[in-house]
């Protein structure tokens, strides 16, 4: 397998919250969440993703762990190394999506948590895992946000009013799930696999990395894995830079930040 990856911020002035280990044998990617509220710990969401992303890779290369399950101890681990000071029944405590991607017993495995995206092209066609939970909790006030221009008053005041009403849904029944601090969150991740024999290419998007379809709806995932494939994850990082320098306002396509961290795996059989 030829593996590529690349990852940058969406402002290059604070920390990349995405997290990435990307291998013939492993892929892990997280993407930690952004905090716009306090969230009671004093060590911050990329601290807590590179932390999580290790403890889950060291679990997950095991392959007689189930994902889940490596998952539910990464978390658990996290947990334990900042339990104090750090108050961990904060509603805002750090978080991350999570995929992970493994090779077992001729099958490639898949877990996602939050909105991480998994692409898979086998011979039957292309197969896209996205856990979507997350934007369908909160619309109210995600649809007030959408109305005013990024880095107004206005716009501020209303992803903060946005931000409270996802965390009141976190991690709850009817809600949406992601790695926090309870390790049963894992038993909600998206899990399972396809025959690896049939897999002939594969990417892990964080949502910032899969806005050309996912958001800006001006390409397909087909798109997305042939740029992949021809020019490498930096470049399909750039495209959709380029379109979110064409809409600084971020009234063309709504969103809240605009431009995300973005992080794209790509693997491909060889030969």
């Amino acid at each position: 397998m030829r593996v590529s990856t690349a990852s940058e911020a969406g402002d290059p002035t604070v920390p990349n919250e995405d997290w990435a280990l990307a291998g013939e044998n492993l892929t892990v990617v997280l993407d930690g969440a952004t905090a716009r509220t306090g969230t009671g710990c004093d060590h911050g969401v990329a601290w807590y993703a590179a932390k999580l992303g290790s403890a889950l890779a060291g679990l997950a290369v095991d392959r007689d762990t189930h994902l889940a399950d490596a998952l539910a101890q990464g978390i658990r681990s996290v947990a334990d190394q900042h339990r104090h000071p750090c108050d961990l029944d904060h509603p805002g405590t750090p978080s991350a999506a999570t995929a992970v991607l493994r090779p077992r017993d001729g099958s490639l495995e898949f877990l996602v948590l939050g909105d991480v995206t998994v692409v898979i092209d086998t011979a039957d066609g292309i197969r896209v895992v996205t856990d979507d939970r997350v934007d369908r909790t909160a619309r109210a006030e995600r649809e007030h946000a959408d109305r005013h221009p990024f880095g107004s008053a206005a716009k501020q005041a209303a992803l903060l009013r946005m931000k409270h009403a996802e965390l009141a849904a976190r991690n709850r029944p009817g809600g949406y799930w992601v790695a926090a601090a309870d390790p049963a969150a894992a038993s909600q991740a998206i899990t399972g696999e396809v025959p690896l024999d049939g897999v002939r290419r594969v990417a892990v998007l964080t949502d910032g990395a899969a806005r050309s379809v996912a958001l800006f709806g001006l390409s397909t995932w087909a798109d997305v894995l042939d740029i992949l494939d021809k020019e490498g994850p930096a470049a399909l990082i750039r495209s959709v830079r380029a379109i979110e320098a064409a809409d600084p306002s971020c009234l063309r396509w709504a969103r809240n930040k605009c431009s995300d961290d973005a992080t794209a795996v790509y693997a491909a059989r060889t030969g």
